[in-house]
């Protein structure tokens, strides 16, 4: 991104906008509306006007989990964010340092002997970055009698997650009692995890869910998908499981787990087949949908997991439009923007929301990416 180093702190939205004022509900934030580089300011509640008969809005059922549980290495404590569990068993997991305000802070002394220790990017650009998981073979001590043995990192060249093996007890209880939602230092303080349901939430069969809400969704209320399903806009739930963001070095997402069902497929292949839109409500529902996709752009039934990173280069096959929150200028999610709009209309519409004061982040504002749409089909749409 070339519109800004860092967005400045006052743009952090630091509480849920029902908690800034009397008789505010969670759909009052602004919408920000990008054609191409022409871009239009509205509040979100406009969306139903915003959009059209046929269109349709994919949404990400995944609920979110209270993932982020205090626990102790020795007798230093940490914060233990759990975010993704794998087939056999073990869990995704990352170690940060609690700061003293309640959040946290990424770990830069897995050793425990107060010296913070660094590596260099194996990618030859001289860039460090802290070691955040602590060596294979330590233990974590967690509340409820949980133990979490380290083991070998998430991925290759990464130390920031690591897998590990739980005993003791099991963890999806252990964090219903003792967990609470993961935050970040831009908030002002905790929240009750209902605070990071969104309306689509269902509750999973094997009580997966969401290391941290799939936020574009949360100004979502029932009232306002009503009003859409009355205007004809229609919706095809999909799940993807998000894990641990990453906070500090805007890495790339790891693979995560979707499921695409038979009937929301259907429905994407009907919309694309006639004169409907396919908009994407958040970036885990391009993830899931665009894994779902073959070459050919139909999109299939499929559950599993997916590892696609969606880049201007990759392209997408499915997704027409997008809802999303405001991203970091480093943050790995404008790849996915510009893959659907292009890097002129992603650079206009920060600039946009930069001198316009949109909030950021999880509790901030939302940006509607539409295609642009030619004079032919403006002039038909109107009739």
């Amino acid at each position: 991104m070339t519109v800004a180093v860092k967005v400045p702190e006052e743009l952090s939205a630091r509480l849920p906008v029902e908690q800034r004022g009397p008789g505010l509900d969670r759909d009052a934030v602004r919408l920000l509306v990008s054609r191409g580089t022409e871009v239009s300011h509205h509040a979100f509640t406009e969306l139903p006007r915003l959009l059209r008969a046929g269109d349709l809005l994919v949404v990400n059922t995944s609920p979110t989990l209270a993932a982020a549980v205090d626990g102790w290495v020795g007798h230093a404590r940490v914060v233990v964010h759990f975010s993704t569990c794998g087939d056999d068993g073990r869990w995704a997991v990352e170690l940060r340092d609690p700061d003293g305000r309640g959040t946290t802070r990424a770990r830069v002394d897995p050793d425990g002997k107060g010296t913070a220790r660094a590596r260099v990017d194996p990618d030859g650009k001289g860039t460090a970055r802290a070691r955040a998981g602590g060596p294979a073979g330590k233990e974590v001590c967690l509340p409820g009698g949980v133990r979490l043995l380290l083991e070998e990192p998430l991925s290759v060249g990464g130390e920031r997650l690591r897998w590990a093996r739980a005993s003791g007890a099991e963890v999806l209880g252990m964090l219903r009692e003792h967990g609470r939602p993961i935050r970040y230092s831009y908030t002002e303080r905790d929240q009750p995890l209902s605070v990071y349901q969104t309306v689509f939430a269902l509750p999973s069969a094997d009580g997966a869910g969401s290391a941290e809400m799939p936020s574009a969704a949360r100004p979502f209320t029932a009232r306002l998908v009503t009003e859409l399903v009355s205007r004809g806009v229609q919706f095809a739930p999909v799940t993807l499981h998000t894990g641990v963001a990453s906070a500090e070095a805007h890495e790339p997402p790891y693979p995560e787990r979707f499921s695409v069902p038979e009937a929301s497929a259907r429905l994407i292949n009907a919309a694309k087949a006639g004169d409907g839109r396919v908009v994407a409500v958040g970036t885990t529902a391009v993830r899931a949908v665009e894994s779902a996709a073959g070459t050919d752009g139909v999109v299939r039934a499929r559950a599993g997991w997916t590892d696609l990173v969606v880049t201007p280069e990759r392209g997408v096959r499915v997704v027409d439009g997008l809802l999303t929150g405001l991203h970091e200028p480093q943050a790995s999610h404008l790849l996915m923007l510009e893959a659907i709009a292009g890097r002129a209309a992603v650079d206009r519409s920060y600039e946009e929301a930069l001198h316009g004061l949109y909030l950021w982040h999880e509790f901030g504002d939302i940006h509607l990416i539409l295609p642009q749409e030619s004079p032919h089909t403006e002039h038909c749409s109107s009739n």
